[in-house]
Parts: C-alpha cells; sequence; structure tokens
C-alpha cells in the first residue's frame, strides 16, 4: 500500500509540473514582441460573447416601433441565448488563470497527503 501511495505522489507531483509550466507559457503568450503574433492574440484577449450582442439587437428590434421588426427580434434573442450558452467567450487570459488555479489546487492536495 505504501508503494502505491508513493506512486500516486509521484503522478500528482509529475501532473503538477506540467500544469506548472503550461501556466506560464499561457501567461507568457500576451507579452510577445512580434507585432503580428502580438495583434492575433489581442484579438482573442479582447473577444466578445456573439450571443449578448445579439441578444440586444433582437431587444431592439422587439422594441422598436415598425411592426415589421417585431417578429424578427424574438428568434434574435432565442438565438442570442443559445450562442451564449454554446459559446462561452474565454480568452487566453481566462485559460492562464483556471490553470493556474488547477496547479493551486494540485499544490493543496499534495501537501494534504503528505
Amino acid at each position: 500500500m505504501d508503494e502505491g501511495l508513493r506512486k500516486n505522489i509521484h503522478k500528482i507531483k509529475k501532473m503538477r509540473e506540467s500544469i506548472k509550466r503550461r501556466a506560464e507559457v499561457y501567461s507568457s503568450l500576451g507579452a510577445l514582441d512580434d507585432r503580428g503574433t502580438a495583434r492575433a492574440l489581442g484579438s482573442l484577449q479582447r473577444a466578445s460573447a456573439p450571443g449578448k450582442k445579439i441578444q440586444k439587437i433582437g431587444f431592439i428590434f422587439l422594441l422598436s416601433p415598425d411592426p415589421f421588426t417585431t417578429p424578427i427580434g424574438v428568434p434574435m434573442i432565442i438565438a442570442g441565448k443559445y450562442l451564449d450558452r454554446v459559446y462561452n467567450g474565454a480568452t487566453i487570459k481566462d485559460v492562464g488563470h483556471e490553470t493556474r488555479n488547477f496547479a493551486i489546487n494540485i499544490s493543496d492536495f499534495k501537501d494534504t497527503i503528505k
């Protein structure tokens, strides 16, 4: 049983190191000097959720006094809600934060096992 526990601790240590390296890579991605890459990564960091925009446009159509735009507004609101569930709008920065939080949780778990 002691050998199995040591193997599990060794696996957790390897996983923690891998996650730590991955978090460092994700957080260093935003500091690249190449202008084209930095611009592309910047647009990813500022990615907006399309569902919210479609919902706003749908509400504008729904509340507009023109009778032809009212039936268009309801499907746009529904489509916006659907896209909001499918596309969460996560950015590279969010992935880096979540990876870092996961690494901290693994580290805490490893420390409690000792």
